[in-house]
């Protein structure tokens, strides 16, 4: 604290009475010799009560006093800073709820520590007021003054630093090793790491870095959700970007046009894949690092959600020798972790395997995997021909693009080939009718198909902090729930309230949401006759398909999601 800060609290505490003039200018002189605070030396000289003085001092601020002999602090909240920062500022975080972190401050009017505090917790900071002659008592309790600074600290926590080791090629010109050179110092080496490991640890899909006029900001998009976790300093934005696409062996002296990369990162026993994409925007470039983390994803289809029914129409499906199974639905539904799912249950040593990928995301055991490379001609179409000279029992297709690649699919399934792809249309009828769109014959798609799935992913509110859901009557009017269900089921409705567990959101985990088409003879005859989409839909809910607004609301009856997110990712023409 400045000297002159120093006199001004002083004559503060003239003036309220609770020092003379001398004892004033005798705790000056001692807390200049020291480099203390005044309010540590007065007390430290026996001058003043620190209970009086924290009193006097919370008046003044407006924040409530801590007494630390009453509080126990545990580990984990501790630890959310490091010794170094602690002794730094003079604080001690106190209790996490939420994205709210209490912090115990000498000086909570101390902007400069506040946003130190915010930047390395990513959480929002409520101060509040202690002595500094008892803070510096506790502080030694919970903290080792010689610890590592925060970004060291999450790599020791998370995996230790003999466990991460990056996969790169050291082939690099003379510039990229000289741009290298600048920004491989500590702190960015350490930011850069720990972001990627706090990153995956905490289930995040995709990491969002993206540099505006005066921030650089860092997004995790957490069960589908982008939600802000940080904001470093903007004279770090260079070194960050081309830390990583360094990391990412891309192009660090090319900031014109979009690039593409790769990083590998292995932590511990398993190494996760961080597919990499820059985009040149007004201030810099954006990077998203999409996570390919196979330890997350779980491959058995019975804890998918699946409603009986649907559960026994997909298993009974994929179990056929031959024909057509279409997963469908927009980027980021889940599509390719049920393809995969269903590979995983059907994979065994007398089936022959092959699948066609862009990119191949996760590579499974007994799978014989192809990467699409268009660039070179390598092709869906081109890689489906040679797959039919492989002697294959199962082919999956990446995605049915165009009519070639959907032509050799369906003769494939018409030739005793079991067929699994995606294709991205809203629904399962309308998957129907834009294979018709794309050229092929009506009689071949009602020959060829098994079954068609539609899926989405909503949020699963928290099993921790669970509370009865209620809305306007105006809002379920315009979602246009049906009054029937909404008498039945109102009281089963939930939302989050928001907790330690789920970080102050209310959601934690996804649940997808399926509508299962089986072909029938009925649908198989309107699909050649060239019924409508909302034809096709009421036949196949006639013979008991679920919609995904009908598959959501079940979910809401068993209060696994809320009915906003139901109402969010579905409409009423699913």
């Amino acid at each position: 604290m400045a000297t002159s800060v120093q006199d001004r609290m002083g004559d503060l505490f003239v003036r309220e009475g609770l020092i003379t003039d001398e004892q004033l200018a005798e705790g000056l002189r001692e807390a200049r010799t020291h480099g203390t605070h005044l309010g540590y030396a007065l007390v430290k000289l026996g001058f003043v009560e620190e209970a009086e003085l924290t009193k006097m001092l919370a008046k003044r601020y407006r924040v409530p006093t801590v007494d630390l002999d009453q509080v126990e602090v545990p580990e984990k909240v501790a630890r959310t800073i490091s010794g170094d920062v602690a002794l730094k500022h003079l604080v001690l975080p106190l209790r996490k709820v939420g994205r709210k972190l209490t912090v115990a401050m000498v000086n909570p009017s101390d902007d400069s520590a506040l946003n130190d505090l915010r930047f390395l917790t990513r959480l929002d900071i409520e101060p509040v007021i202690v002595g500094e002659f008892t803070l510096r008592k506790h502080l030694e309790g919970y903290y080792d003054v010689q610890e590592a600074d925060f970004m060291g600290e999450i790599l020791e926590d998370l995996l230790g630093e003999d466990d991460l080791e990056f996969v790169e090629d050291d082939d690099e010109d003379v510039s990229v090793a000289a741009l290298q050179a600048e920004v491989d110092n500590a702190p960015v080496v350490k930011f850069v790491n720990g972001l990627l490991t706090d990153a995956v640890n905490r289930g995040v899909s995709d990491i969002h870095i993206e540099p505006f006029e005066k921030e650089l900001r860092v997004r995790y998009r957490l069960d589908g959700a982008l939600q802000e976790v940080m904001k470093p300093p903007i004279r770090m934005k260079a070194a960050i970007i081309s830390r990583i696409k360094i990391l990412a062996d891309l192009n660090i002296a090319e900031r014109r046009v979009p690039q593409d990369g790769r990083i590998k990162l292995r932590m511990k026993k398993k190494v996760v894949d961080f597919r990499v994409s820059t985009l040149p925007v007004v201030f810099g470039e954006k990077i998203v690092l999409r996570i390919l983390d196979k330890g997350n994803l779980t491959f058995d289809l019975a804890t998918f959600g699946f409603e009986p029914k649907a559960e026994r129409d997909f298993f009974h499906a994929i179990a056929q020798p031959y024909g057509m199974v279409l997963v469908t639905g927009p980027t980021g539904s889940g599509k390719t972790t049920t393809l995969y799912s269903a590979l995983s249950k059907i994979n065994a040593m007398e089936t022959n395997i092959m699948t066609a990928e862009d990119p191949v995301e996760y590579n499974l055991h007994g799978i014989n995997q192809v990467q699409v490379r268009t660039e070179i001609g390598m092709s869906f179409a081109r890689a489906l021909r040679a797959f039919l000279r492989q002697d294959p029992n199962i082919i999956m297709v990446g995605e049915i693009r165009d009519l070639e690649t959907g032509g050799i699919a369906i003769k494939a399934a018409l030739t005793g080939h079991l067929v699994l792809s995606t294709l991205h249309t809203n629904d399962s009828a309308a998957t129907v009718t834009r294979l018709i769109d794309m050229g092929l014959e009506p009689f071949n798609v009602a020959s060829a198909l098994n079954l068609v799935t539609a899926q989405r992913l909503v949020r699963r509110v928290c099993d921790k902090c669970q509370v009865p859901a209620e809305y306007d009557d105006e809002w379920l009017s315009y979602a246009k729930i049906p009054t029937e269900w909404l008498e039945k089921h109102a009281k089963n409705m939930v939302r989050g309230e928001g907790c330690e567990a789920c970080e102050g959101l209310g959601y934690k985990g996804r649940q997808g949401l399926y509508e299962v088409m089986a072909m029938s003879p009925e649908l198989r005859k309107a699909i050649m006759s060239e019924a409508s989409t909302d034809e096709l839909r009421e036949l196949a809910r006639s013979q008991g398909m679920l919609t995904l607004r009908e598959d959501g609301l079940k979910k809401v009856e068993r209060g696994i999601t809320s009915l906003d997110q139901v109402v969010k990712e579905t409409t009423v023409s699913d």
